[in-house]
């Protein structure tokens, strides 16, 4: 599709709307608020993947390259049948005898940690005639990169509990954190390209995922190597189809089968279909010898009810819900008591909880596996579209907005403060400049011409080019270097 169709219909007569002898509209992108108790500061990441796929792909190949005639023609036809006028397509026409997109981003590193209310980065036009392309691609640039953000954000977060308690219950296995959040995400996002977003953001902070395609997305936009970084990975794992194919009355048959089909490795079986505890009461105490004497690890996954509950236990009549599946584990095969006084169970048998995981519920089951004496990196945590579909832009309030224009060769300051509104929508003032301040990123505006040009904001795209590109390791590593767990 043409990308000039990929906006908001209001943007079409902004073009007039500007003061005449507009020239430049210097505009930048921020979270302007956190919705998320606690959470302060937001990962930058998702700009790279946007400008190479539509400021330089799409523009090319779906605008640039194509014939004027055709591009500009199909562009009127449906701007007039939607407004209802004779619309003028000069500008469009220019800018395809252009050639490329006279805009310039500036940008933070991707992988920085950003305090809400700071800009992440700015875009301003480069030729006079095309000041009104500024915001014309707010909308898209909107669409796209708001989710790469907020996921990275909440993966973040979940990584920070999760080493928090690692540390807390079993410092030496603290490399495994990286694969104790689990993408299980991609089938409940709102398409192919959201759970390619999110699940990017994810990867920052864990390896394990089974949205496949970020594999390929981050060697394709972040120049990541699958075979020389761990950039995503998984386990064989059952779905439930499997298990009702082998029938209710013969599961145990169906776990006979899967640990011959896979003698060695991790294998990931779903147990829930009918009866968890009769799977871990019965069924496991006689595959154990099976089990142990495996070349690899056996991962219980339960996938219905309240994830606390089911892997911790709780205070109930039912004895076994009062033990909870970790529990129950360590019950039938044992493991060992780490240096910190904690039980880690043992090697060839381990848990994975993916139905319905949040941020307070992972809190509350570390909280209370060690509560029990339980190291809390027993169990892996499937993390899922009732984590990350459950967000929108206005999680942490991404807007961008234009804070300067030149107007018949005159800068002007601008900003936007409705009485109406808590102080959330206010904007900065003017140019931007950031710097660094003990460790945080900080923002002056109303800069001059002069201290625009200064600070920590880098070109990474302008006139068409990509500037300056980093890889999936430097955003990984700009994030370990800026986050204090």
């Amino acid at each position: 599709m043409n990308p000039l169709l990929l906006t908001d219909g209001y943007k079409l007569g902004h073009k007039e709307q500007y003061p005449q002898g507009t020239t430049k509209v210097y505009s930048n992108w921020t979270p302007r608020k956190s919705r998320i108790k606690g959470i302060n500061e937001v990962v930058f990441f998702g700009l790279q993947y946007f400008i190479k796929e539509y400021l330089i792909k799409q523009f090319d190949t779906a605008f640039f390259q194509q014939p004027k005639a055709l591009v500009t023609t199909e562009y009127k036809r449906y701007v007039d049948q939607y407004l209802g006028v004779d619309y003028d397509v000069k500008h469009i026409e220019d800018l395809h005898d252009l050639g490329y997109l006279p805009i310039e981003i500036k940008a933070l590193p991707e992988g920085s940690i950003v305090p809400i209310r700071v800009p992440m980065f700015t875009i301003v036009n480069t030729k006079p005639e095309f000041f009104w392309l500024t915001n014309y691609i707010e909308t898209l640039i909107s669409n796209i990169i708001w989710q790469s953000c907020t996921s990275a954000t909440i993966a973040l977060e979940y990584l920070k509990i999760l080493k928090q308690f690692a540390l807390e219950t079993d410092k030496d296995n603290i490399d495994f954190v990286q694969w104790q959040g689990h993408d299980f995400s991609m089938r409940g996002m709102s398409g192919t390209e959201s759970a390619i977003l999110s699940g990017m953001g994810h990867a920052l902070a864990f390896s394990g995922s089974d949205t496949l395609m970020v594999s390929k997305t981050l060697e394709e936009y972040y120049n990541a190597d699958i075979f020389k970084e761990v950039v995503i990975g998984s386990v064989n794992a059952t779905e439930h189809s499997v298990m009702c194919a082998g029938s209710k009355d013969d599961e145990i048959e169906t776990f006979k089968r899967l640990l011959k089909t896979y003698p060695n490795g991790i294998l990931s079986v779903v147990s829930d279909t009918w009866d968890l505890w009769k799977v871990l009461t019965q069924y496991l105490p006689e595959l154990k010898e099976e089990i142990l004497n495996r070349d690899g690890k056996l991962v219980i996954r339960p996938d219905s009810g309240d994830p606390v509950a089911i892997l911790c236990g709780c205070d109930h009549e039912n004895a076994i819900i009062a033990k909870g599946v970790i529990e129950l584990l360590w019950d039938e095969f044992g493991g060992y008591v780490n240096e910190q006084g904690y039980k880690v169970l043992n090697p060839k048998i381990g848990a994975i909880y993916g139905d319905s995981i949040t941020l307070e519920r992972a809190q509350q089951i570390c909280e209370q596996l060690k509560q029990k004496g339980f190291a809390t990196t027993n169990v892996v945590l499937g993390i899922g579209s009732f984590t990350y579909q459950y967000n929108t832009r206005d999680t942490f309030g991404f807007a961008m907005k234009a804070t300067y224009v030149e107007i018949n060769g005159e800068g002007r300051a601008i900003f936007k403060d409705p009485i109406t509104d808590d102080g959330t929508k206010k904007s900065a003032k003017g140019l931007i400049q950031l710097k660094r301040e003990n460790n945080k990123i900080v923002l002056k505006d109303e800069c001059s011409i002069a201290e625009e040009k200064e600070g920590i904001l880098k070109t990474v795209f302008k006139n068409g080019k990509l500037i300056r590109e980093t890889s999936l390791k430097e955003v990984r590593n700009n994030i370990q270097k800026e986050t204090t767990i």
